[in-house]
C-alpha cells in the first residue's frame, strides 16, 4: 500500500502490495511468510518422491519405505475398499472395559493403540538433572482448541464451536455399527466428560510458563491422587517397574482426579474415547472419512477444503520419517557456501551477544558471569543431522497392510521406543527439527539452536541479499533462539539447561520488571479479531526484542550497513494473510504474537528506528523514549 506511511506501519508499507496479491489457498487457513517457503520445500519434496517412486531408485532404505508409505497414504481405491472397519476393530478393545481395574489393567493397551486415556505417562528429561529422564503425567486434551474456551465469559464461543464439533461427531458416528440411540448417547456422553475436563486442564497461556509444570512428586503421593486407579499395576506395565518419582504437570487436576474417573464417570470416559479416537483415525480411514473427520479443524480455522490426496501422503510421509527426509533435502538442496556463511554470522551474533551482557544494567557481576557462561556454551544445530537415529531402523511395515494398519505399526514402535528411555541417559545430540522444516527453535534443556536448512531462505536468508536485509532477516531470527536463553522462562535454567536459579535476588527483580513492561507493551491491544494476552507471548516478545537489539548493534558495526534494508526485510518475513478465524484462534493457541505487531512493535524500542525514518511523535510507529524496552 503505497499510500501507508513507514513511519505509520512499517508492516503495510513493505507488505501492502504483497498482502494484495496474496490469495490464500482453499487447504490452508493462511498465506505468505513461512507458508510460501513451507509450500516450496513440499512440492519440491513431492516432486522428489514421484521421482524416486517412477523409477524406483531410492537413496537409502528409509527414503524407500517413506515413498511406499507415500504410496499407500495416496491409494483411494484401497482406503475406500477397507472403509471404517480397521478402526472399529480397534476400538473394540474399550468393550472389555466393565470396571476401573480393567481400564488399569488395559492402560498400556489403549495408549499403544493411540486410543485417548484420561490422562499421558511419558519418559521425558529431568527439568533439575537434565542427564536423565523422569515419567511425566499429564491430563486429557480437551476438544476445544484451549481450556480457556470453558471459562464462563467464553459461553457464546464455546457454544458456537461445540456445535460445530457435534455435528461433525454425529456424521462420522452414524458410519460406525452402532444404533442411533447408541450413536447419540455416545455423543452425549462424550460431551459430558469433556466438560468435566475443561474445568480442570491447563490453558495454553498455563502451558507457555513450561517450568512450572515441573512438580515432582513421590510416587506413592502420586498414586493417592488416581486412588481410583492402580497406579503401581499401570506403571508396572509401562515401565517394568515402578518409578520412585512422577514428574506432576498439572497439579489442579490430578488434585481433582477423582471427579474425573470414578465408577460413575467411567461410561463417559468409554463413550468419549470412541468418539475422539475414531475422530483422529479418520485421517487413516477412506477418504470420505478423511473429509468428515477434518470438518471441525477446518472450521475453527476458516478452511474450505481438504488437503489433496497427494499433499496429505506426501505429508503424512515426511512427517513419519522426518529425519531422513530432512537430511535428503538438506544434502541436496542446503549448500556448504552457504552453510559457511551462515555459521559465521550466528558466531557474530553470538560473540555480540556476549559483549552486550558484558555492559547489561540489569545484570550484576555475578549474574553476568553465569549469563556469559550459558552462552559460550550454547550449542549450535546448522542445516541437518549427520546420520538419522536408530528409531527408523525400527520403522518397518507390511506394504500390504491398510494404511489405518501401517500407521498403527508405526506409531506402536514409536510408542514402545519412547517407554523404552526412561532408565537411559537423554541424548542432547538429537534435533529438534528435521531438516526440510521452515521454523528455527532453542532447546531450555540442552542449551542449543537449532536452525533447520529449510528456512535458510529468502526472505529470511540468501546469498543473493545483502548482509542488511540478511541481518534483518535470518540475523534477527538467530538473534531470537539465542534470546530464548534469557527469556522469561529460559533466564530460570542454567548453561546445562537445568532449572537453576543463577541470578541474585536483586538481579532478578529487574528483570522481572523488564518482563512486566514487555507484557505492558503488547497487552489489551485490539485487533479486528480479538484482544492480545501480553501475559501469554511475552517469552515470544522477549526473544524478539533481543534478535532486533544484538542485529542492530552488528549492523552499527558493519561497513556499508543499509538499515532501511534492515527494517524492510524484518517486516517482510512476517508477511502473512489470514483467514480472520484463524488469527482469532492464534490468540488463544499460539505463544507467538500476531504477525503485524512482530514487524512493528519492536522497532519502536529502539534509536535506530527514528533515526533512518525521522519518526517522530506525529507518527503511529512511535513510544516515547520512557516506553521504550531493551533487555537483552
Amino acid at each position: 500500500m503505497e499510500n501507508v506511511r513507514i513511519q505509520d506501519d512499517l508492516y503495510l508499507h513493505v507488505n501492502g502490495k504483497k498482502l494484495e496479491e496474496l490469495v490464500i489457498p482453499d487447504d490452508k487457513p493462511a498465506a505468505g511468510g513461512f507458508v510460501e517457503l513451507s509450500d516450496s520445500v513440499e512440492k519440491i519434496m513431492m516432486g522428489e518422491f514421484e521421482a524416486m517412486a517412477e523409477s524406483r531408485t531410492y537413496p537409502n532404505d528409509y527414503l524407500r519405505r517413506a515413498c511406499e508409505l507415500y504410496a499407500i497414504a495416496k491409494d483411494a481405491e484401497s482406503k475406500e475398499k477397507h472403509g471404517i472397519a480397521p478402526a472399529l476393530k480397534h476400538l473394540a478393545i474399550l468393550d472389555e472395559i466393565e470396571s476401573l481395574g480393567d481400564l488399569a489393567r488395559l492402560y498400556k493397551e489403549l495408549t499403544l493403540r493411540g486410543i485417548p486415556t484420561p490422562f499421558a505417562i511419558s519418559p521425558d528429561t529431568d527439568m533439575k538433572n537434565t542427564k536423565q529422564r523422569l515419567a511425566y503425567i499429564q491430563g486429557a486434551g480437551v476438544i476445544l482448541p484451549d481450556a480457556s474456551y470453558y471459562k464462563p465469559e467464553m459461553a457464546a464461543q464455546k457454544e458456537q464451536i461445540l456445535g460445530i464439533w457435534t455435528n461433525v461427531a454425529k456424521m462420522v458416528m452414524a458410519k460406525t455399527d452402532l444404533s442411533p440411540e447408541e450413536q447419540e448417547k455416545y455423543v452425549l456422553d462424550t460431551l459430558a466428560f469433556d466438560e468435566i475436563l475443561g474445568g480442570l486442564v491447563k490453558t495454553q497461556e498455563e502451558w507457555s510458563k513450561y517450568v512450572e509444570m515441573y512438580n515432582p512428586m513421590p510416587e506413592g503421593e502420586v498414586a493417592k491422587m488416581l486412588s481410583t486407579l492402580d497406579l503401581d499395576a499401570i506403571l508396572t506395565d509401562l515401565f517394568g517397574h515402578v518409578p520412585a518419582t512422577l514428574v506432576v504437570t498439572e497439579p489442579r487436576f490430578f488434585g481433582a482426579f477423582a471427579t474425573v474417573l470414578n465408577a460413575d464417570t467411567l461410561t463417559l470416559y468409554k463413550h468419549w474415547a470412541y468418539v475422539t479416537g475414531l475422530l483422529r483415525f479418520c485421517s487413516y480411514l477412506s477418504e470420505e472419512l478423511r473429509d468428515m473427520g477434518g470438518m471441525y479443524s477446518r472450521a475453527i480455522m476458516g478452511v474450505a477444503q481438504m488437503q489433496s490426496i497427494e499433499k496429505f501422503a506426501y505429508n503424512l510421509a515426511s512427517s513419519i520419517f522426518s529425519e531422513p527426509v530432512g537430511i535428503y533435502y538438506g544434502e541436496k538442496y542446503f549448500g556448504e557456501e552457504a552453510k559457511k556463511d551462515i555459521t559465521e554470522i550466528v558466531y557474530r551474533i553470538i560473540d555480540t551477544y556476549r559483549e552486550r551482557i558484558k555492559t547489561n544494567e540489569i545484570l550484576g557481576e555475578a549474574t553476568r558471569e553465569k549469563a556469559i557462561l550459558k552462552l559460550s556454551t550454547m550449542g549450535v544445530k546448522m542445516g541437518y543431522p549427520d546420520k538419522a537415529r536408530a528409531i527408523y531402523d525400527q520403522l518397518v511395515f507390511d506394504p500390504e497392510d491398510s494404511l489405518f494398519d501401517v500407521m498403527r505399526t508405526l506409531s506402536r514402535i514409536c510408542e514402545l521406543d519412547a517407554l523404552s528411555k526412561l532408565d537411559q541417559p537423554t541424548e542432547p545430540e538429537n534435533w529438534q527439527m528435521p531438516g526440510h522444516m521452515v521454523n528455527a527453535c532453542y532447546d531450555p534443556f540442552v542449551n542449543d539452536i537449532t536452525f533447520p536448512a529449510a528456512i535458510l531462505q529468502a526472505p529470511f536468508y540468501s546469498l543473493k541479499q545483502t548482509r542488511s536485509e540478511n541481518l534483518g532477516g535470518i540475523g534477527s531470527v538467530i538473534g531470537h533462539e539465542i534470546s530464548h536463553a534469557f527469556d522469561s522462562n529460559g533466564a530460570k535454567c542454567d548453561e546445562n539447561g537445568n532449572i537453576n536459579n543463577w541470578w541474585t535476588e536483586e538481579d532478578f527483580k529487574r528483570f522481572d520488571a523488564k518482563v512486566q513492561q514487555m507484557i505492558e507493551q503488547f497487552d489489551g491491544i485490539e485487533l479486528p479479531w480479538g484482544k492480545v494476552n501480553g501475559a501469554f507471548i511475552v517469552s515470544e516478545n522477549m526473544a524478539d526484542n533481543g534478535g532486533m537489539a544484538v542485529t542492530l548493534d552488528i549492523m552499527s558495526k558493519t561497513e556499508g550497513a543499509s538499515y532501511e534494508e534492515y527494517f524492510s526485510n524484518w517486516a517482510r518475513v512476517w508477511c502473512q494473510k489470514a483467514k480472520p478465524e484463524y488469527l482469532a484462534l492464534l490468540l488463544s493457541v499460539d505463544v507467538h504474537g500476531p504477525c503485524s505487531l512482530r514487524a512493528n512493535i519492536p522497532p519502536r524500542n529502539f534509536p535506530e528506528w527514528y533515526e533512518t525514518f525521522g519518526a517522530t511523535e506525529a507518527d503511529q510507529m512511535y513510544i516515547a523514549p520512557e516506553k521504550r524496552i531493551v533487555i537483552w
